[in-house]
């Protein structure tokens, strides 16, 4: 059960929210589709705020048919970027970011070790495909491994928002700085509260 809180809250969205086919689907079945039956939901909710950094709202458009969405409704999603030069990061954050890269690096060449060595009547293609799937899990599962996903935490923090994102790494990373997260598949059911509601918050 998902209780609507008293105060106004702003929430900070990924692109995953849209783009992904496994979330997506709770608010339509293709990128345009979701993103449109976000904002309708979304419009009638007048104690939450939504907020996009620049960098992924701009992706996003890459992946929707801006024709097809209202422009009035395009101005439910604030687009705002962190304040990168006046905002402070824990020492520790970059400590343990650190301690997390070399961990990832050490793994990254364990892996390319283990394939050299299994070489031996392995098709080269076979062995490519299969190193690369290691590699990238090896590197990249967990990791902030952009730009975008650093704007995401960033201002989430900035704002003390709650973020909304799939990405697993962009989550271990907020939860770091101790940023609230959701789920997306957890978004319609937290949005349909403040709908039951009458899209207000209680006093």
């Amino acid at each position: 059960m998902i209780h609507v809180k008293q105060k106004k809250d702003r929430l900070v969205l990924d692109t995953s929210l849209f783009v992904n086919p496994e979330v997506r689907h709770h608010f339509g079945s293709s990128p345009t589709d979701a993103m449109n039956g976000f904002l309708q939901l979304a419009g009638g909710i007048t104690c939450l705020e939504f907020y996009m950094p620049a960098s992924i709202f701009q992706e996003l458009m890459n992946f929707v048919d801006q024709k097809k969405i209202p422009a009035q409704l395009l101005t439910i999603i604030q687009q705002k970027s962190p304040d990168k030069h006046a905002m402070t990061c824990p020492a520790i954050f970059i400590y343990e970011l650190v301690e997390d890269m070399r961990d990832r690096i050490n793994k990254g060449l364990r892996i390319a070790e283990k394939n050299v060595r299994n070489t031996a009547g392995t098709e080269e293609r076979e062995l490519i495909q299969g190193m690369r799937k290691q590699y990238r899990d090896a590197l990249r599962e967990g990791i902030l491994d952009s730009k975008e996903d650093v704007d995401l935490i960033l201002l989430a923090k900035e704002l003390d928002a709650l973020l909304v994102t799939a990405d697993n790494g962009a989550i271990k990373w907020a939860d770091k700085l101790g940023v609230r997260w959701l789920f997306p598949e957890r978004l319609k059911d937290y949005l349909d509260a403040y709908m039951d509601n009458g899209g207000e918050c209680i006093e």
